[in-house]
C-alpha cells in the first residue's frame, strides 16, 4: 500500500464529513462526489460542459435528451480517467455508455460509472498492519437508464432513473452494508433551425439538466447522512458553418448544485465550524436557492461557469479548448482545458488536457483523458414534426 496518509485523507473527502472547518468559506460538500466528474474527453477538452453540446454517446451524462438529434441510431463509448494521478496510481473513473434510436422520435441510453479508490491497507497506531482487516478495496458506483422523446422538430425531453452505490468500507465491521441511493434526471433540449448570419449560416442549441434528485445516502459509520449532487445545468450553444465542411461550436455553460449551504454550528480553536442542515433531499434543493448565509451575493457564487469552443473539420478531425470557473470561496477550481478528436472508420478517438489556474491544486491537473466512441449504426431516420 502506497502513501496511506494521502489515501485517508482521500477518503475523508469523499466521504464529505458532517461537521468540517473552513476559515472564511462555505463550500457545498456531498456524497459520491465523483458523479460531477466529467467521464468523457470530448466535454473535458472544453471545459468540462457538455448540456448544450452536440450530441454524442456520452449525453447520458449530460443531457439525455440530445439522445434524438444523435447523428447514429447506436453507439458505446467507453473513457478512463486517472484521478489523482501525480500521486497514486489505482485511483480511476471507468465509464460505459450505450445508446439507441428506437423510433425516429425516441431513444433510450444506459451507462455504468464505477470509481475506485485503489487498494487501502489498515494499520494500527504505531503502523502496524491490522490482519483482520487487511487490504480493502473501496469503490462507487452508478448505473443508470434514460428514454428521450421528441416533442417537435426542435425540441426533446428525457427522464433518467439511477442507482447509486458508495461502499468505502471506513467501518470497523467487516460486514457494514454499502450506502445506496437513487437518482432521477429530467432533462431538456433544443436545436433551432440553421439561420443567416453574415455571409455564413448559423444555428442555436438551448439545454438543461435538474441531475440526481433523490434521497440522501447512510452509511454505517455513526449513522451519517450526505446528500448525493443534485445539480442544476443551464446551457446554450451555437454552431457557425464557415462553409468547406468547416464548423465552429461555441459553447457555454452554467451549473449550480441543488444542496443547502452548510450553516455555522460554533468555533473551535479559532476556527469556524460549519455543519450540513439535518433536513430532507426535497427541502434542500428548495432551500438551495436563498439559503447562503450572506444572502443573494453568496448565492451567485455558488454558482459556477464554463465556456469551451470545438472546431470541426469535415467531421473527421477536432480541437477543443475550454475554461471553467468556480468562485474562490466555494471550492476555487478555475482551469483551462484543451482536446481534440479523430474519426477512424466507425470509432471516434478524444483526448483532453487540464492546466489549473488555481493555487488550489486540481486532481486532474496535467492528467491525459482518452474517450472511445464506437458508432454501430449510420442515422438514417429523419425527424417529424
Amino acid at each position: 500500500m502506497k502513501k496511506l496518509f494521502s489515501y485517508i485523507a482521500l477518503l475523508a473527502m469523499l466521504l464529505g464529513s458532517k461537521v468540517f472547518a473552513q476559515s472564511q468559506s462555505r463550500v457545498i460538500t456531498t456524497g459520491v462526489p465523483f458523479l460531477l466528474i466529467t467521464p468523457d474527453a470530448r466535454s473535458a477538452g472544453m471545459g468540462e460542459l457538455g448540456v448544450a453540446t452536440s450530441a454524442d454517446v456520452f449525453s447520458q451524462q449530460w443531457n439525455p435528451a440530445k439522445y434524438v438529434f444523435a447523428q447514429e441510431n447506436q453507439a458505446i463509448g467507453v473513457s478512463y480517467t486517472p484521478y489523482l494521478s501525480k500521486l497514486v496510481d489505482d485511483i480511476f473513473l471507468a465509464n460505459l455508455t450505450f445508446f439507441t434510436k428506437n423510433t425516429d422520435r425516441s431513444a433510450w441510453g444506459a451507462s455504468l460509472k464505477y470509481f475506485s479508490l485503489g487498494d487501502i491497507q489498515f494499520n494500527d497506531l504505531i503502523g502496524n498492519t491490522i490482519v483482520q482487516q487487511g487490504i480493502e478495496r473501496p469503490n462507487e458506483l452508478t448505473l443508470d437508464l434514460s428514454y428521450g422523446l421528441l416533442l417537435n422538430k426542435k425540441f426533446s425531453m428525457a427522464v433518467a432513473a439511477r442507482y447509486i452505490r458508495s461502499d468505502l468500507k471506513l467501518s470497523s465491521d467487516a460486514d457494514a452494508t454499502p450506502a445506496s441511493s437513487i437518482g432521477i434526471d429530467i432533462a431538456a433540449f433544443y436545436q433551432g433551425e440553421y439561420f443567416d448570419m453574415g455571409t455564413n449560416k448559423a444555428s442555436m442549441r438551448y439545454g438543461i439538466n435538474v441531475s440526481n434528485i433523490g434521497p440522501r445516502l447512510k452509511y454505517d459509520e455513526g449513522g451519517q447522512k450526505n446528500f448525493i449532487p443534485t445539480n442544476l445545468r443551464l446551457g446554450a450553444g451555437m454552431n457557425l458553418d464557415l462553409g468547406a465542411s468547416n464548423i465552429v461550436h461555441f459553447n457555454l455553460e452554467l451549473n449550480k448544485l441543488l444542496v443547502p449551504s452548510p450553516v455555522e454550528v460554533g468555533q473551535q480553536n479559532g476556527v469556524t465550524l460549519y455543519e450540513q442542515p439535518d433536513i430532507s433531499f426535497l427541502n434542500g434543493i428548495i432551500k438551495s436557492f436563498s439559503d447562503a448565509p450572506n444572502g443573494f451575493s453568496e448565492e451567485l457564487k455558488e454558482i459556477t461557469w464554463a465556456t469551451g469552443v470545438e472546431y470541426v473539420f469535415q467531421d473527421v478531425f477536432a480541437l477543443r479548448t475550454g475554461y471553467f470557473n468556480e468562485s474562490l470561496e466555494k471550492g476555487s477550481r478555475r482551469f483551462l482545458t484543451l482536446g481534440a478528436g479523430f474519426q477512424l472508420d466507425f470509432a471516434t478517438i478524444d483526448i483532453s488536457y487540464l492546466f489549473s489556474t488555481s493555487r488550489i491544486r486540481n486532481p486532474l491537473e496535467n492528467t491525459l483523458r482518452f474517450s472511445l466512441t464506437f458508432n454501430l449504426i449510420n442515422s438514417v431516420l429523419e425527424t417529424t414534426e
